[in-house]
This record gives C-alpha cells, structure tokens and sequence, in this order.
C-alpha cells in the first residue's frame, strides 16, 4: 500500500487539531511516504524558526532506520558512536521521540510523520492521533 495525499493530509490536519485540544505549543508537522518523499507538511501560526527542518528530521530518521524515533534515541544513548555515524550517513536524523513510523494493516511501512513544536511526548502523541484517524498504524518505537 501507498500512503495516499489524502490520508497524509488527514494525518497533519488532525495531529494540528489534537494539538490545539491540548493546548500544545505549535507545531510544525511533516507526514514523508515509505520512500522518504514529502507528502504534506503543516507548520501553525508561531512555530519557531527551525521546527520544520526537526519534523522533517524525526520523520526522515524513522522511515531511513525502519524504527520510530524513540527508538533511535534510545540507540543515541546506548550507541551514540552509531547514531553519529548513520546521521553523518543518511543525514537529517533526529533522535528524540516524535518521529512515528506509518504502517498499514499487514504492518508494512508506507511513511512517517515528525512533529516537533512541544516536547517530545507531546509531539509524539499528536503524530499517533494523526496516524490513527487515517485508519492507518502508529508505531512510535519501544
């Protein structure tokens, strides 16, 4: 299965509508496809400057690795030497919570969405409120 615009717009306008329900910070939010191309992006009224550029690198991270970004940043502690070397690597990796792989329903990974804007807890969960309105899978990593 292909990540569809459609379920990757839905899966931005609802994160960005979880966020204003909690009343978190803004947020700028990237949903990539499983090749790692952008499929929409949405950064909301007073988003700091570079929040764009850590969507992008949560996601790209999650969808480059096969793991979502608490994942890498539990490999960022445990193997930081790694972590440097697969940023230097692939580049634009983010290794902090916030960066959910996409899965359909045979577990497939067709995307990843990175939010960045609140902590990190934050920005994950909105990222999994997204994906799972789209009827599609989060996997935020263990």
């Amino acid at each position: 299965m292909l990540l569809k615009l459609k379920a990757a717009q839905k899966i931005a306008a609802v994160a960005a509508r979880h966020a204003r329900d909690k009343d978190f910070k803004p947020l700028a939010i990237a949903v990539l496809d499983g090749r790692g191309s952008l499929k929409a992006f949405l950064a909301e009224d007073g988003t700091s400057l570079k929040r764009g550029e850590i969507a992008l690198g949560k996601a790209h991270g999650a969808v480059a690795l096969g793991v979502g970004s608490r994942s890498i940043c539990k490999m960022a502690l445990e193997r930081p030497h790694f972590v440097a070397a697969a940023n230097n690597a692939i580049g634009a990796l983010i290794p902090v919570p916030g960066g959910v792989l996409i899965r359909d329903a045979k577990g497939t990974i067709v995307g990843a969405v990175g939010i960045s804007g609140d902590t990190s807890d934050n920005d994950e969960a909105a990222a999994i409120a997204g994906i799972e309105a789209a009827g599609l899978k989060a996997d935020p990593g263990a």
